[in-house]
């Protein structure tokens, strides 16, 4: 009896995997193979960076909140200290949006901690 093989899902499977290299460059588009290991790559490099990003937005909060206390005479640490002290609950994310967006407003926090 000669050997099955699901020829129908084998190819679909293939297909699949194919659509999803779909814009990628030289063979890693149109040959399986090579397809198949670049879209492997990708994804480590996606669930590698899906955290690495939220390493880097806090990296970039900080650097703007550094840089909006900085223009009324205090550093960074020292702010998020007195920030503490006077038991103000704002995160990074808010502190750097306020201090990009809004300089009255975050005049206004950084004189409450003074």
């Amino acid at each position: 009896m000669p050997r099955s093989v699901n020829a129908v899902a084998s190819r679909a499977r293939r297909k699949k995997i194919l659509s999803l290299t779909r814009g990628q460059f030289g063979r890693r588009k149109n040959v399986w193979t090579v397809a198949k290991n670049s879209w492997e790559k990708g994804q480590q490099y996606a669930y590698r960076d899906r955290k690495t990003k939220k390493r880097s937005f806090r990296a970039l909060w900080i650097t703007r909140i550094n840089a909006g206390v900085r223009q009324f005479g205090m550093s960074y640490s020292v702010f998020m200290g007195k920030l503490h002290d006077a038991g103000i609950e704002l995160n990074r994310k808010v502190l750097a949006d306020i201090a990009m967006n809004n300089p009255e407003a975050f005049k206004a926090i950084v004189d409450k901690v003074k």
